[in-house]
């Protein structure tokens, strides 16, 4: 399956329960991110099973890295969190029409 909006991207990185942990932990981490090995403490990750889960991250528009050295940090991109964000609540409480020959409840 091809998804080809960055909004339904990002929904379906953040669709799995480690993905979802470790791109909260890095909002709770902010603007200086956290070292991949870092990350792995804190949720208990394998680290094949962490580069999979960041890589699908990246690929979605949700986590930025960067290389210092030998070590990569790993932080949210907050304009593009903010962006799925506002995406969310963008017609909030704006109300349904009715389909023709539907009638109100």
């Amino acid at each position: 399956m091809t998804l080809s909006s960055p909004h339904a991207r990002a929904f379906a990185a953040l669709g799995h329960d480690a993905r979802l942990s470790i791109f909260r932990l890095l909002v709770k981490a902010g603007d200086q991110g956290l070292r991949v090995g870092d990350i792995g403490q804190h949720l208990d990750l394998a680290p094949s099973t962490l580069a999979h889960h960041l890589s699908t991250l990246v690929s979605a528009g949700l986590v930025l890295q960067d290389k210092q050295g030998r070590e990569v940090f790993n932080k949210v991109d907050y304009p593009a969190m903010l962006r799925v964000q506002a995406f969310l609540s963008e017609e909030c409480c704006t109300g349904v029409a009715l389909r023709p020959g539907q009638d109100a409840a």
